[in-house]
């Protein structure tokens, strides 16, 4: 009888502790308003749409316009879009947007490229998706081959670290082939 006391006493001590679970990953939630997008009112060589949670301003060198900037404060992340006539230069253009988009290639772990072309809107380009802690994860360039070019980058305010940047960067990139696909040429 001492002996079954003795394993119920045993028993009764083990069965009150608390079991230990490990909890589950968890990963950030983050959710970004549904895009409404704009259309452009300024008189710049070009028109758009753009989100509307973008801040638009001008940029200017020497009292000329040279490009645009879309600064997403909440995303706390700023789209740099560079403008230049074409002078029969193109090509130099193409390849100094190449050539700034290479420099990621040493840190990327990997780059996407996608061709763009709208030849009703005479609109041609390329569109690069650099995937890893590189400082700029979007870049392209537009041109009609004649008269504009337009190239552009994506920059975060912090640290590159893609995968904390990740939803950010893969909203603005949806902004950025919507700004693509409604660029009209004046």
């Amino acid at each position: 009888m001492k002996s079954l006391a003795f394993i119920f006493c045993v028993f009764i001590c083990f069965s009150c502790d608390e079991i230990h679970v490990p909890k589950p990953k968890a990963f950030l939630s983050l959710d970004y308003p549904k895009a409404t997008y704009l259309k452009s009112q300024l008189d710049l060589p070009f028109e758009f749409e753009k989100n509307k949670l973008a801040q638009l301003n001008i940029s200017k060198n020497n009292n000329t316009f040279d490009g645009i900037v879309l600064r997403y404060p909440s995303l706390k992340a700023s789209v740099y879009i560079n403008y230049k006539k074409v002078n029969k230069n193109v090509k130099k253009y193409i390849l100094d947007a190449r050539a700034m988009t290479k420099k990621h290639f040493q840190v990327a772990d990997e780059v996407s490229e996608r061709m763009y072309e709208n030849a009703q809107q005479n609109l041609y380009g390329m569109f690069y998706d650099l995937k890893g802690n590189v400082a700029s994860q979007s870049q392209f360039y537009l041109t009609d081959s004649t008269q504009h070019f337009l190239s552009g980058a994506l920059y975060f305010e912090s640290k590159p670290n893609y995968d904390s940047i990740l939803p950010a960067i893969n909203y603005i990139q949806k902004d950025l082939m919507h700004f693509i696909e409604s660029l009209r040429w004046k």
